[in-house]
C-alpha cells in the first residue's frame, strides 16, 4: 500500500480517531490522524494528499453502519482506515448486545459495501487496544483484556476475506509495555496521550507509505 500524490484517505472510528476534531469538514483533531498528517508532510514533501477524519467519540461498529454512506462512500477515498472495537467490547461486557459474532457481521457489511462501491479502495483495519498489565481476576480491566481476542479474531477474518492491511495495535502496545509503564502511552487504558498517538500514527504511516 502506497499513497500517491493527489489521493484521498478517510480515517473513521471512535474517540481515539475523533480526538477533538469538532465537526468541520476539514478538521483532523489532535490525535493520531493529525500526527499522521504531520508525519506525511515532512516525510513526503513532494506529495499532497487529502486526509479526512470521520471519527466520532463513543461510536461502535453499528454506528459506522448507519453513517457509512455519508462518511465513507460519499468521499470516494482511495485509502480507508477503520479503527473500531473498544466501545463494542464495552457494550458486550455491560449489555451483552454487540457480541463478537454481531461485531463481525456488521464489519463484514461495511467492508462489502465499500468493495461494491469502491473496488479500488485500499483498506487498513486497526485493532482495538487496551493498555493494562492488570492480572487480578476480579478487575474490570482484566475483563476487557479477556474479551479482546475474540474481536481481534473477527477483524483478522475480515482482513483476510477482503485482502486488507491489518495493524495490530494491541500487540504493538503490549510489546512496548515490556519496557515502559502504561502511563507512558495512556493516562488510562483506552485513550492515548500524545506519545500513544504518535506510536499509532507511525505504525499507520509504515502501513500506508
Amino acid at each position: 500500500m502506497k499513497i500517491k500524490d493527489g489521493q484521498t484517505i478517510v480515517f473513521i472510528g471512535d474517540s481515539i480517531t475523533d480526538c477533538g476534531r469538532g465537526r468541520g469538514e476539514n478538521t483532523l483533531g489532535n490525535g493520531y490522524v493529525k500526527t499522521f498528517s504531520d508525519l506525511f508532510t515532512i516525510r513526503e514533501p513532494k506529495r499532497t494528499i487529502t486526509i479526512i477524519n470521520r471519527g466520532i467519540s463513543g461510536d461502535n461498529v453499528k454506528g459506522l453502519q448507519g453513517r457509512w454512506a455519508d462518511d465513507v462512500l460519499r468521499n470516494k477515498p482511495d485509502f480507508l482506515s477503520v479503527k473500531i472495537g473498544i466501545n463494542d467490547i464495552s457494550n458486550f461486557l455491560q449489555q451483552g448486545e454487540i457480541t463478537p459474532a454481531v461485531f463481525q457481521d456488521a464489519y463484514d457489511d461495511i467492508l462489502s459495501r465499500t468493495m461494491a462501491a469502491l473496488p479500488k479502495c485500499k483498506i487498513l483495519l486497526i485493532d482495538p487496544f487496551f493498555l493494562s498489565v492488570e492480572k487480578s481476576p476480579s478487575s474490570g480491566r482484566t475483563s476487557y483484556m479477556g474479551a479482546l481476542p475474540a474481536y481481534h479474531k473477527a477483524i483478522a477474518k475480515m482482513s483476510k476475506k477482503y485482502n486488507t492491511a491489518h495493524l495490530k495495535t494491541h500487540a504493538m502496545f503490549q510489546n512496548l509495555l515490556k519496557y515502559h509503564d502504561p502511563n507512558k502511552f495512556c493516562p488510562e487504558p483506552v485513550h492515548p496521550n500524545p506519545t500513544g498517538h504518535l506510536a499509532i500514527a507511525e505504525a499507520v504511516y509504515q502501513k500506508l507509505s
